[in-house]
């Protein structure tokens, strides 16, 4: 090897890197533009663009010193710096989420680790004002070797934190070259175990920094506040002394408020100290930052500063004093085409939708971000748990001959976090995040990495940290996983932090007297279709002060890019799709968003379920609504616009808008609504929350939520779903009923529908000459099962539910004056297993053709819950027009709702269909009084007195449970439409808890009516 083997030993993890510092950008005069345009910086020298480069499957195979300045790249390709090489048709791409894609042998790595070798030729004119020069790398995945004109500089590892070098006495007037060798793996991959899709080389920026002789090395801000001031501590560090500096701090709006001038001393350290009195405070929802600028003789560094306060009392997170509810999301780095290198543009886009959807504070799942995404954090207004890049989770699944989860969790920590060789590494990492981001005033929690189980290596980084910042919150919720071989310490914890906990767990630690307040790191897994338990979450964090709120599993999916399909749909591809052994499927597929940055419906209903304002009660006869404030630190009556509706069986009768709401933060008001409620009619009355002002991310008018309430009267019922159901056995027309030993064909005018006595289900419904339906209807109770039946789909297939099938034992055939009456003794049951259901099903159907419809259903207790229950027809694909009383416009379930409202809405069956990446059901509307499919002619309406679910799709269940992908869907030929009694909740059981009882279809008994009625349109 060309290098030594710095990469398989713990103990060196840095050679020749400076110090850990803050993040700044100087200059060389003061410049307010750095957060976004650090470029425009005379000090700051980007060196990204494309670089020569060469890939090797093993470092054995480098052999000649590239690095060398005679060396000749000629032959070397070029890829794009900042990039990742599998992006680039070098290796490949491999998703994993807690196995380590190589042996478990620390500190060893494969010997033939992947490598690629970088070369950049640039300019380079040392500045009088500014002679020496720093190169930083702000990331790189996941060590790397450096040389410059030759001579080896250092070597660095973590890959997403800052590496920089003092190059000022190897670089020379002219053309300079850089040369990087970039491995794969190093022994820091086994901290770096980060459920994510695995991939290599410079991922972030590369600049030089012309910095003077002497000046400025680093500074921590500190600030803190009583009623009357501030008082802001700028501890500044200097390179080798101390310097004459001037520091001064500016409002918002410019104006300088103080100045210190800071004379030279022969230490290397000072302060200013700055008084502020009525201070403005910084939140989420008023990001107020202050400008602070240091000047040097040579040398002006920009930053702001936001004043802020969190701590703990009785157990109580609080900001500026005040209680606390973090709504929350994990965010990786991750882009289709682009992978981990996330740029300006890009991070403005993830936060412009989280704003947009309510969301207030980002967790750095699992490593510290670039830093500039924190000073949007500081400009945008989020709450940011700052996350080490330390993730070492393999250790859980190495071979253990007692499998248990018990004993798979006591043993988790011996290999890394409880053993003294990764103390240095681990504390490293966690220095290495606190350093550079503890100016940031949006970083409340800093925590300690996910998932590494703990002990030594973690304690000494809590003790660290605590000792280093005691102005911010600690967590680490992967303390709770070690050995009981001694006594382990938690002192340095300041929160009790947990992942997907049921709710039953929840409840017994806030019943017994907790010492810390309760987060949710991780909850709500957002996978495919989903989630469905954000409400009880909500309520959850808002009934007891002790949970200070959670952050979503997560905000994106993970995907790579692969082009598009014939049908113009983008095709994505996830773990297992690109040749990997060991790899996690679609277990990556877990966001609110499309890979794309399109909002999940899930993302809706996050919107919804934490908007800013809710009704919380609501009184009919006096028409007084009762409304909260749910803001932290923002009053109404500044930020938002109420409009009300009332709407009667989807027609709005009456809207207004209520002026002058004034409450303060968590409190709440009682408002009139002066509405006239109509005699009859489903009526909802409908409270909507808009923006008053804009902001950069959310724009004057834009939606931030509503409430919709059940308004009662004398007949509630859907007036067009009554009349339809008046329609039944209100005629002269005859009807006539036929038995054969296989069926009763039922004939009238304008129909001919035919029925199977084998399974007491239609086979045949023939109207106007037309057959409507293409195979024989079904019962149904099975789903394309979501990401979130991933565990109990396994039950579901083991009661044969995927294959069940109805007969019928007997059918009996009676014929009246106005109509026929068919009553079948039926059940399910699928080979191998016993039934599963009975059923007795009455069909009464009129001179119309209209078909009225009532199963009685006996579930057998024995088995699991159903995912569905309902009938299926397959009808003719020229019935692609839909219209539905129900909750939409987007798809609803029992359990996630929130962002639907009751309303009538139309679409075509191709515009029902959610596209998940992974096929899956999908497109359900829920609480539905009718719907109407048709075609240009001629259509079905279908209706109940109690209300149901459906869906209709182009596509089947068993081709949406088949497939892989959604650009492999094939179109069924038929419009396929799903009538349901019920389905089972969606939940987020993927990795959260079991699905709440409530949402789960399995009552003993139950009984599903409807009517269909066929119609000519017109």
């Amino acid at each position: 090897m060309i290098v030594k083997n710095n990469y398989e030993n713990p103990h060196v993890l840095h050679e020749n890197t400076m110090p850990d510092r803050s993040y700044y950008i100087p200059a060389s005069k003061r410049m307010d533009t750095l957060v976004e345009h650090r470029e425009e910086s005379d000090r700051f020298q980007l060196l990204n663009g494309m670089w020569r480069f060469q890939y090797y499957s093993s470092i054995y195979d480098l052999e000649e010193e590239f690095y060398l300045n005679e060396y000749d790249v000629s032959h070397f390709d070029t890829i794009p710096v900042p990039g990742a090489w599998q992006n680039f048709g070098y290796d490949s791409h491999q998703y994993t989420n807690i196995r380590y894609p190589f042996p478990f042998d620390p500190p060893y790595v494969p010997q033939d680790n992947p490598c690629g070798a970088y070369v950049m030729d640039f300019e380079y004119k040392r500045k009088a004002d500014a002679p020496k020069t720093y190169l930083v790398f702000e990331g790189v995945d996941s060590c790397f070797y450096l040389w410059v004109n030759g001579t080896y500089i250092g070597y660095s590892q973590v890959t997403h934190s800052t590496s920089e070098f003092d190059l000022t006495e190897v670089l020379q007037d002219g053309k300079n070259r850089i040369a990087v060798l970039v491995l794969k793996w190093c022994d820091g991959s086994y901290l770096e175990d980060q459920d994510k899709f695995r991939m290599s080389g410079i991922i972030r920026d590369v600049y030089l920094l012309h910095r003077p002789k002497e000046g400025i090395f680093d500074y921590f801000i500190k600030t803190e506040y009583t009623e009357e001031k501030a008082v802001v501590t700028a501890e500044i560090t200097y390179f080798d002394k101390t310097v004459p500096t001037i520091v001064s701090i500016m409002d918002h709006e410019g104006t300088v408020l103080s100045t210190k001038e800071l004379i030279e001393n022969h230490t290397c350290k000072t302060d200013a100290v700055f008084e502020i009195s009525s201070p403005v405070l910084w939140n989420a929802e008023n990001p107020y930052l202050y400008t602070i600028v240091f000047e040097t003789a040579d040398e002006v560094i920009t930053d702001r500063v936001g004043i802020r306060k969190i701590c703990i009392e009785d157990c109580v997170v609080k900001i500026n004093d005040r209680p606390i509810v973090f709504h929350g999301v994990n965010r990786h780095d991750s882009d289709p085409v682009t992978g981990p290198v996330i740029s300006i543009e890009q991070l403005k886009k993830d936060m412009m939708l989280m704003k947009q959807h309510n969301i207030n504070a980002i967790r750095s799942s699992h490593y510290p971000n670039a830093p500039y995404f924190y000073q949007l954090c500081d400009e945008y207004g989020f709450y940011v748990v700052d996350e080490a890049d330390n993730e070492s989770h393999g250790p859980q699944e190495v071979y253990f001959a007692d499998d248990s989860f018990e004993n798979k969790s006591k043993r988790w920590n011996e290999a890394i976090s409880d053993n003294p060789e990764y103390i240095e590494a681990t504390v490293d990492r966690v220095q290495r995040c606190v350093i550079r981001d503890k100016n940031r005033p949006c970083v409340v929690i800093w925590s300690m990495g996910n998932e590494c189980a703990h002990g030594c290596t973690t304690e000494e980084a809590l003790k660290w940290t605590k000792d280093y910042d005691n102005s911010r919150l600690t967590h680490y919720e992967s303390a709770r996983y070690h050995s009981d071989k001694r006594k382990y310490d938690f002192s340095n914890i300041d929160l009790f932090s947990r992942m997907y906990p049921p709710f039953e767990e929840i409840d017994e630690y806030l019943e017994n007297d907790p010492d810390k307040p309760f987060i949710l790191i991780e909850y709500s897994h957002a996978m495919g279709n989903g989630p469905g338990d954000l409400e009880e979450h909500f309520q959850l964090f808002h009934e007891n002060e002790i949970m200070c709120g959670g952050f979503v599993w997560e905000w994106c999916d993970h995907a790579i890019f692969k082009g598009e399909a014939a049908d113009g749909r983008k095709i994505y591809r996830y773990g297992g799709d690109h040749g990997e052994v060991i790899h996690d499927g679609n277990f990556c597929m877990d966001g609110l968003v499309y890979p794309d940055r399109r909002p999940h419906t899930g993302l809706l209903e996050y919107k919804n379920v934490y908007r800013p304002v809710r009704v919380v009660s609501f009184d009919q006869e006096n028409m007084l609504v009762t409304l909260k404030n749910y803001m932290d630190f923002t009053n109404t009556s500044d930020s938002l616009r109420f409009i009300w509706e009332l709407h009667c069986d989807g027609v709005t009768v009456q809207t207004g808008e209520l002026e002058g709401i004034s409450m303060e933060p968590h409190q709440s008001a009682k408002i009139r609504i002066p509405y006239s409620i109509p005699e009859k009619g489903k009526t909802y009355l409908k409270i909507s929350y808009f923006t008053a002002k804009g902001t950069e991310l959310v724009p004057e008018g834009h939606a931030l939520g509503f409430d919709e309430m059940f308004v009662e009267n004398r007949d509630s019922r859907n007036q067009q779903a009554a009349a339809t159901m008046k329609e039944f056995r209100n005629c002269l027309k005859k009807i006539k009923a036929e038995e054969t030993n296989r069926e009763v064909i039922l004939q009238g005018e304008g129909f001919c529908y035919r029925l199977d006595k084998r399974t007491g289900l239609f086979t045949a419904l023939e109207y106007n000459g037309v057959q409507q339906i293409t195979r024989p209807m079904e019962v149904n109770i099975w789903r394309a099962p979501t990401d979130n039946d991933m565990y109990i789909k396994q039950e579901w297939m083991r009661a044969g539910y995927d294959r069940a099938t109805v007969r019928a034992y007997e059918t009996v055939v009676e014929q009246k004056e106005d109509c026929v009456v068919i009553c079948s003794r039926m059940s399910m049951a699928a080979d191998a297993v016993q039934r599963m259901l009975n059923l007795q099903t009455i069909w009464m159907i009129d001179g119309n053709g209209m078909i009225s419809m009532e199963m009685k259903v006996e579930r057998c207790p024995e088995f699991p819950m159903l995912p569905r229950f309902g009938i299926r027809m397959h009808l003719r694909k020229e019935m692609e027009n839909v219209q539905y009383y129900g909750m939409g416009p987007m798809e609803s379930y029992a359990d996630k709702h929130r962002a639907a409202s009751h309303n009538i809405y139309s679409a075509s069956v191709k515009e029902l269909h959610e596209d998940y990446i992974k096929p899956q059901e999908n497109g359900s509307h829920y609480d539905c009084s009718f719907v109407r499919v048709e075609d240009e002619n001629m259509g079905w309406s279908i209706c109940s007195d109690q209300t149901f679910s459906f869906n209709a799709s182009v596509y089947s269940q068993e081709e949406l449970t088949e497939k892989k992908h959604n650009d492999e869907l094939i179109p069924s030929g038929n419009t396929i439409l799903c009538l349901d009694y019920a389905q089972s909740g969606i939940g987020s059981n993927s990795c959260g808890p079991d699905l709440l009882e409530k949402y789960r279809l399995e009552q003993k008994d139950f009984t599903f009516q409807m009517m269909l009625k066929p119609y000519f349109r017109g």
